[in-house]
């Protein structure tokens, strides 16, 4: 593809955008008003599916109904995909918008309904534009937010072929306009810890004894984060925290036992993968004293999303091309995303587009007061049309 043949197709996909502002903001309201929660995305599928066959596209909609995958451009050379996630949140809306969702208890407030209409714009634009440097693969992912459903995609092969990935999310931090980057960590492992410990049977009633399962519980919750706080390199910004507690059901008596909920987070790929054994070593350490028999459930979650260094240095070129002050620096925040399950199998970076006005509050993700300012819809349109453009 020659420097004028990228510029003809940047051109096209510039026009193309700008006929289209108002499709983008139609399709994101309808998106937005019937929201969809982790793989119940069928009526969404369905549109985004319809939408790209009605343009000559062959979209492959996975066999749940929800998501789906569509290649087009040329078969040899590289190939780069493109992903968006489709679900939304079990969660009450309070914007007040007039799109506001009309599904009881369920929102899209963390912007994957503008993720959606982005990438469904670019593949639009894409596909009507005169030429392409490299194939393109749609990924519009299902579950997100249940952190495992960019594996269920990439169990069905999605990644076979792949060069490169690329992704933007909604940042509510930022304004329009802009995108922040960064080479390296961009989010933080997240992993989720259960913990639950009871008496032995020949002890309950008897508070008096060792096995005191209140006792071990509280233990067990000052001491895990405080050893981890002493056993892990504290620039790893590895952190732990219980978010809650059920235990007994009696004043004087220990029967009942009790339960812990909580999760460990790091922004160090490393460090995420050695903290099961560690969390195992410690709870065992804190709890034999005690007496009492506990279960404890580990469940790796999403590990960091670490941006490779030239997909970023790609990235950087398409935001180059679309003006020189769109590139901001961004921090690793301790945030999970599941994107990061599709950087273990080929390399990629995400992006993190700029959904405030400017003014007034800045409402953040997954809160029932999210919302976006929809002019931030043509910029990621643009900006993930033209990763593909800058990619050869």
């Amino acid at each position: 593809m020659t420097r004028n043949d990228k510029r003809e197709s940047q051109g096209f996909v510039d026009e193309w955008v700008t006929a289209h502002v108002g499709d983008l903001i139609q399709w994101r309201r309808s998106i937005h008003a019937r929201p969809e929660l982790s793989h119940q995305e069928f009526a969404t599928t369905e549109f985004v599916a319809s939408t790209l066959a009605d343009a000559g596209l062959q979209p492959k909609v996975m066999t749940t109904g929800a998501g789906l995958v569509c290649d087009f451009g040329p078969d040899n050379g590289i190939r780069i995909a493109l992903r968006a996630d489709l679900d939304a949140l079990p969660i009450q809306e309070f914007t007040g918008a007039e799109y506001s969702s009309k599904v009881d208890g369920v929102a899209h407030a963390c912007g994957h309904d503008a993720h959606t209409v982005m990438l469904l714009g670019a593949a639009l634009a894409l596909h009507g534009a005169p030429s392409l440097p490299a194939g393109v693969r749609l990924i519009f992912q299902p579950a997100e937010e249940t952190v495992h459903g960019a594996l269920d995609v990439i169990a069905t092969g999605a990644m076979s072929g792949v060069t490169r990935l690329f992704a933007l999310h909604c940042d509510p931090r930022l304004p329009v306009g802009r995108v922040g980057l960064c080479a390296g960590p961009l989010t933080s492992a997240a992993d989720y810890i259960d913990l639950r410990v009871d008496a032995p049977d020949e002890t309950i009633g008897h508070p008096y004894q060792p096995a005191d399962p209140i006792y071990s519980l509280g233990t067990a919750i000052v001491g895990l984060p405080g050893m981890l706080s002493r056993r892990v390199d504290p620039r790893s910004g590895t952190t732990m925290a219980w978010g809650a507690i059920e235990a007994g059901n009696a004043r004087g008596s220990a029967s009942g036992g009790g339960k812990v909920t909580g999760t460990l987070r790091t922004g160090d790929h490393a460090t995420w993968l050695l903290l099961e054994p560690l969390v195992r070593e410690i709870i065992q350490s804190l709890l034999a004293p005690t007496g009492v028999r506990y279960q404890l459930d580990y469940r790796r979650a999403v590990p960091p999303v670490v941006n490779d260094a030239e997909s970023v240095r790609i990235f950087a070129e398409a935001l180059r091309v679309l003006g020189p002050d769109m590139q901001v620096d961004t921090e690793q925040s301790g945030g999970g995303e599941d994107f990061a399950w599709y950087l273990e199998e080929v390399p990629g970076a995400m992006g993190r587009l700029g959904v405030w006005s400017g003014s007034g509050p800045q409402f953040d993700l997954h809160q029932p007061t999210f919302d976006i300012d929809e002019r931030a819809l043509a910029v990621g349109t643009r900006v993930l049309a033209n990763l593909v453009l800058a990619s050869a």
